[in-house]
């Protein structure tokens, strides 16, 4: 049970893709209460004027310059990968008491060398990372309302790590040549998106890139390895998909011997028997993303193939919620011990 009766919060990065997802389920959770509203741009504006379905009189959108940490219990930090350090480095000895989740990948990974390889830029918030925990709250080994700052997964790797983690523990698929294709709504490339693909046809035809060295591949690594004890040997080929959201993964994977499709699926029904947001569909179900849109959901689907021990694990979620904002809420259930699905039904 909560001691909290509800809790003042702030969104910084209120007008982007996840933002305003996020702003949305908030303005209906009973136990939040919406404080600040930060961006960068269209300060004075209402949050209504970027999102139509938010009817709640809420604060208008103003500079984090104008935000009293004080009076926070929570801040959602929804900004561009290197930003959010930078602010809870500046704020996190201010108020000690006042908790983050970030949506970034600034306290994803935990190796600071591999971070900033990948991601480009200077750590600035080191010695915070160890107070930090990445979180996918079914895959979860404890409880993680000890920690200030929760690290919100990446929606691709949301996607593969659900259907996969629970497999490995158990030794029933093999742990090397495993492929991995995603394919994900151009949301997930956030509202700059055409300074990112500069690719013809983009709203109109499918566009694979970044197969060698996508920026998730560090952070599933890293996962894999601290969930699993295990070095797992995959290639990931992502795509872009001319639909505003969704993220369908197919992942090929190979089992030990003797191990069928009931085999894998029947684990999974195991090992989500409590789960409120993962669904196992009959063995050989077809899937689509959009089984899944606008729901904090996961559903996965163990298929056959012609090959007597090779599957086709299919995981659908979508990436702005089950992929960012609604695992969010989802993990601030879970920081002040609020039901783990309220306010994501």
């Amino acid at each position: 049970m909560s001691i909290y009766n509800k809790i003042n919060i702030g969104v910084v990065g209120a007008t982007g893709y996840t933002g305003l997802d996020l702003v949305y389920m908030l303005s209906k959770h009973p136990k939040t209460k919406i404080k600040y509203l930060c961006a960068t741009k269209n300060l004075g504006r209402k949050i209504g004027f970027f999102d139509k379905r938010i009817k709640k009189k809420l604060p208008k959108i103003s500079s984090i310059n104008k935000v009293n940490w004080m009076n926070l219990d929570l801040v959602f930090l929804s900004l561009p990968n290197g930003e959010a350090q930078k602010l809870v480095k500046k704020i996190y000895f201010k108020n000690k008491k006042l908790k983050f989740i970030d949506l970034s990948a600034d306290f994803r990974i935990t190796n600071i060398k591999i971070f900033e390889k990948n991601y480009n830029c200077k750590h600035k918030a080191k010695k915070l990372i160890r107070d930090s925990f990445y979180s996918i709250p079914e895959l979860n080994n404890q409880k993680i309302d000890k920690y200030r700052i929760i690290s919100n997964p990446g929606c691709y790797p949301t996607s593969i790590q659900l259907p996969l983690v629970p497999l490995f523990k158990k030794n029933l698929i093999k742990t090397d040549n495993i492929t991995i294709d995603s394919k994900s709504g151009y949301s997930g490339a956030g509202k700059n998106l055409k300074k990112k693909f500069n690719h013809k046809n983009l709203f109109s035809s499918t566009f694979a890139y970044s197969t060698k060295n996508h920026r998730h591949i560090c952070e599933i690594d890293q996962q894999f390895l601290k969930l699993t004890k295990k070095k797992i040997h995959f290639s990931f080929n992502p795509h872009l998909l001319p639909t505003f959201r969704g993220i369908l993964s197919a992942i090929y994977v190979q089992t030990s011997k003797g191990k069928t499709g009931n085999t894998l699926r029947n684990s999974l029904v195991k090992y989500y028997k409590d789960s409120k947001f993962i669904k196992i569909l009959k063995l050989n179900s077809n899937l689509g993303s959009g089984n899944v849109l606008n729901t904090n959901n996961c559903e996965i689907s163990v298929c056959e193939t012609r090959i007597k021990n090779k599957f086709v694990i299919f995981s659908a979620i979508d990436n702005l919620i089950k992929g960012a904002s609604g695992q969010a809420v989802q993990n601030m259930n879970l920081l002040f011990n609020f039901p783990e699905n309220q306010g994501l039904l």
